[in-house]
């Protein structure tokens, strides 16, 4: 994908309606209030070496900024938001609210946005659900605000 087909996907869930249920959907997973779009996904890292990881890692990062660089023309600069804390209250056995206590698991940290007339949460973040996996660069659209 491009940039612009990110953004035209950005754009489509910031009107999409929310399903009923927690599942897939055509860019990546769904549930009432949230939508999560795998925009792009990286190779297997499970035989590579630390450069060619450090090198994925760099790549996506950024891919991300050139992304938020984007939207910051349309919404203003992001919120820099660290999930580490909403991590470690999930994992001490806090409720937290989808799609932030997945997202924690997975996401370090997020370029967040609250963009004027679409009551929205917009966030982009770069998702590593173990060393070895893939890197995603991730977007959300919720109306769930962040814990």
């Amino acid at each position: 994908m491009t940039i612009a087909q990110h953004l035209a996907t950005i754009d489509r869930l910031c009107s999409a309606e929310f399903p009923t249920e927690h599942g897939r959907s055509d860019v990546g997973s769904a549930g009432p209030g949230y939508h999560l779009a795998e925009l792009v996904t990286s190779e297997d890292l499970r035989d590579t070496d630390g450069a060619t990881r450090a090198e994925t890692e760099e790549q996506f990062e950024a891919e991300r900024d050139g992304l938020s660089q984007l939207l910051t023309r349309r919404w203003g600069p992001p919120e820099r938001v660290s999930l580490a804390s909403v991590l470690e209250r999930s994992t001490s056995g806090e409720d937290i609210p989808e799609p932030w206590g997945d997202l924690s698991s997975q996401v370090p940290d997020l370029h967040l946005w609250r963009p004027q007339g679409i009551e929205r949460w917009v966030a982009l973040g770069i998702g590593q659900w173990d060393r070895e996996l893939p890197f995603q660069l991730l977007a959300l659209v919720t109306v769930t605000d962040p814990p």
